[in-house]
């Protein structure tokens, strides 16, 4: 059975299997009494077929839109245009000077001839009644007029079915068809012989075993189809920054409206479409829409979003234009929920396991019903009246055909592949329970026989609450892990030190310091951006006056490719400086001068080289993140179209953040280790800190292997092969290197790999793995070991079970 499984049934991969498999499968389950309910839970290839039309169709709609504002703007600039659109009644009623379709119209059309005509993004704005610094107003009133004007950003669901709907899907069963004519026949024909009640006692005994087995299927299904509209609820929750009333908060995608302003960072997914307020170095990638891999440069010129694509790089502001249904992403993902998600293995063979009982059972009934049937065909044979039949005679013959059937309806189990479908589910409840995202059924399935874990570090193994509690200033080491030994610090520090460590921090950072509805100070960002601006202001730094002292002209966002982030500062007075941070040995190999004792910037021997090298590998020793800031004057005629140079840096000083490791990740990876599972980390940090966090957490063991990023690059193929077992921590890592040694442990040494990582940066290792788990709520590594730990130790007693 096993054999003609995985020839037949063993094509479909856990992701990305090929059209043809699926296809393929489905018309070898030869045996279905219902194939409505058979196939309920399986992908809809032909919806899949017009997603990809609708695709298509938008790429070639979004290329001719930007070929023909290209050539548009020619001309436009310099003319004085006059936009003949006239406001409906109703919206100008409602206080608002432009509708839904002509924003819509605006940007799915990339239409920047309609744009200049509203007066750009700041008219639009002003039509919206909103404003692209302080956002929408919160007055309960006004949102509920907006919602009625402009609509809610949802998408248009399959209503919910009545219990109704699956009794009469239950009812199409063929066997039970068959049952119900072989009642209604026994009823007939034995109220005609012996008359009611007596003559109906087997007709209605058919009849009341098809009902029971129709109520006990339909309860079954509704209740399934109920738990799956509640997971799909649950997979949908997505939170976004938002400023409203001037206050940055953090508000659900369905509550977003027309005129929000919604701040993006990288991995963010545009949750409406919309237009670019401000931003630096935004790329966005609309693959999803468009099918088309190359990522779009959007800015002043190109301010149009589309909901549903991703921010592959940098950061930026956005003002809501369009939501729900009248999105491009709206209408695609309706026909796209109609698909349905690929089917998982365990499923397709599970389907091959009923066809192949129901071939069985179908035999055994047609057996039975043969050697019924002879008795009575031998004796009537026998006794010369073979075309003699009666009423009794053919209502034998009916009763025989009736046990048959039922054989049938008792052995194909057309309901197993609906309940592992129904116990994935319960898996995925289980497992968002403990605040770990899971979009794909096959990944409940398939952790069940993993055998290598590939973990992110920070906010996975550690708490991801990140503080600064060392720092080396002008060559000075100091403890600052509380408020009186900062202010220590800062006393100790020469003025012009302390003024350019305050210009960089605040500046150079994607977080921000802002007031909330409370009137309290709050730290928005990234943990290591909030630990650094925690730091800063409290050494006595005010963040916004920082901020109002230089113009930001360009910024390059932090990516685990670069591991740096870079941002150019027009001071007063017109002079340029460029502040620079990331991973310390790469900053600091960057940087020719540091700031001494007593302010004065001179330059960086290798002794004073080495001596800060020699104090980032303390700090890391010692577990602590290490981050290094620098700065440099530009020369004067430097363009903002210019790359911001990568060498030539001063060197401000170095910080030491601490990241706890996350309670219970030790006993967690010992008992990993016990059920057969291998756990390696992988992480852009320093291998210092990466090793030392790796022995607190017991995955460096003696035997095994730390390796850096660079190096693993450079290796050869025969070199990888003998040292890919032996890694257990991999250090200063690109998303390219975790990818390449996820791709190695599945094909090379065919492990059954988990990747764990924040979704952004570890994209395409969580898309090469068997078992992809992007965090989206940090810290939920140690449930996910015991998850897979458990899983395992289940999986190896079925294969048992089963052999």
């Amino acid at each position: 059975m096993e054999t003609y499984l995985e020839e037949n049934f063993g094509g479909v991969k856990a992701k990305n299997s090929s059209e043809e498999a699926l296809r393929r499968w489905r018309k070898l389950c030869s045996v279905v009494k219902n194939p409505k309910r058979r196939f309920r839970f399986t992908a809809n290839l032909d919806k899949r077929g017009e997603a990809q039309a609708i695709k298509h169709a938008n790429h070639e709609k979004l290329r001719v839109a930007v070929l023909v504002s290209k050539a548009a703007l020619q001309f436009i600039h310099g003319l004085s245009l006059r936009s003949e659109y006239v406001v409906p009644e109703e919206v100008k009623a409602a206080g608002f000077q432009v509708c839904a379709d002509e924003l819509g119209s605006i940007v799915e059309g990339h239409d920047s001839k309609k744009l200049i005509t509203h007066g750009g993004v700041t008219g639009i704005a002003d039509k919206l009644a909103t404003s692209p610094t302080d956002g929408l107003s919160t007055d309960e009133e006004r949102i509920k007029c907006r919602q009625d004007i402009y609509g809610v950003n949802k998408f248009t669901e399959s209503e919910v079915r009545s219990f109704w709907v699956f009794v009469w899907e239950a009812l199409q069963d063929t066997t039970l068809i068959i049952l119900a004519a072989c009642a209604f026949v026994s009823l007939v024909v034995g109220i005609a012989m012996e008359g009611w009640p007596k003559g109906a006692h087997d007709g209605l005994g058919i009849v009341a075993s098809i009902l029971l087995v129709v109520f006990v299927t339909a309860t079954s299904d509704y209740r399934q189809s109920l738990q799956f509209k509640d997971l799909d609820k649950e997979k949908k929750k997505i939170q976004v920054q938002v400023t409203r009333n001037g206050f940055r908060q953090r508000l659900s995608i369905y509550d977003l409206l027309p005129g929000d302003v919604v701040h993006l960072a990288i991995g963010d997914q545009v949750p409406a479409d919309g237009l670019f307020i401000s931003g630096f170095s935004l790329l966005i990638n609309e693959s999803s829409l468009t099918g088309e891999s190359e990522p779009a440069v959007v800015n002043e010129d190109n301010p149009f979003l589309l909901s549903g694509t991703k921010v592959q790089d940098g950061s930026c502001k956005m003002m809501v234009t369009t939501v729900g249904m009248r999105t491009q992403w709206g209408k695609l993902m309706a026909t796209l929920s109609e698909g349905g998600d690929d089917e998982t293995p365990l499923q397709v063979k599970l389907n091959g396991v009923a066809t192949i009982i129901g071939k069985i059972g179908l035999f055994f009934a047609v057996i039975t019903f043969i050697v019924l049937s002879q008795v009575l065909i031998s004796k009537k044979y026998h006794e010369g009246l073979l075309l003699s039949w009666s009423a009794d005679h053919a209502l034998e013959m009916l009763e025989h055909f009736a046990i048959a059937v039922t054989i049938v309806v008792v052995a194909v189990p057309e309901g197993l592949p609906l309940a592992v479908t129904l116990s994935l589910a319960f898996a995925m409840k289980k497992m968002m329970n403990d605040k770990a995202l899971v979009r794909n059924l096959a990944a409940c399935e398939t952790m069940g026989s993993a055998t290598t874990i590939c973990s992110d570090k920070t906010g996975t193994l550690t708490t991801n609450h990140m503080t600064v509690v060392k720092a080396c200033i002008c060559g000075n080491i100091k403890e600052v892990n509380n408020p009186k030994s900062a202010s220590n610090l800062c006393s100790e520090l020469p003025e012009i030190a302390v003024k350019t460590l305050m210009e960089s921090v605040f500046n150079n950072t994607g977080g921000e310091v802002v007031i909330n509805e409370e009137g309290t100070y709050q730290i928005l960002g990234t943990p290591t951006e909030t630990a650094l601006l925690e730091f800063a202001l409290s050494l006595g730094g005010d963040f916004k006056a920082k901020r109002n002292e230089a113009k930001i002209v360009k910024m390059e966002p932090f990516n685990s490719t670069k591991k740096r982030m870079s941002v150019i500062l027009e001071l007063p007075g017109g002079r340029c400086r460029a502040h620079c941070k990331g991973a310390s040995e790469i900053v600091l190999a960057a940087c020719d001068k540091y700031i001494d004792e007593t302010g004065g910037v001179v330059p960086l021997d290798k002794t004073t080289a080495d001596k800060l090298n020699g104090i980032i590998e303390s700090f890391a020793n010692e577990a602590l993140r290490t981050l290094c800031l620098a700065y440099m004057e530009m020369e004067e005629g430097f363009s903002v179209e210019e790359q911001i140079p990568l060498q030539g840096y001063t060197c401000i000083g170095i910080v030491g953040i601490k990241d706890p490791v996350r309670p219970g990740v030790r006993e967690s990876v010992a008992i990993c280790r016990s059920a057969g599972i291998m756990v390696r980390m992988v992480t852009g940090d320093n291998i210092n800190t990466a090793k030392a966090i790796a022995r607190e957490c017991g995955i460096l063991t003696e035997d095994g292997l730390a390796i850096e990023g660079p190096e693993f690059r450079e290796k050869n193929l025969e070199e990888l092969l003998e040292l890919v077992p032996k890694i257990q921590v991999m250090a200063r890592s690109s998303p390219l290197d975790k990818h390449t040694l996820v791709k190695h442990l599945r094909t090379t040494f065919n492990q059954v790999v988990a990747v764990t990582g924040d979704g952004t940066n570890d994209a395409p290792a969580l898309h090469e793995a068997d078992i992809g788990l992007a965090m989206g709520i940090a810290g939920t590594e140690v449930r996910i070991f015991n998850h897979l730990k458990n899983q395992n130790r289940k999986f190896c007693s079925l294969q048992s079970q089963l052999k």
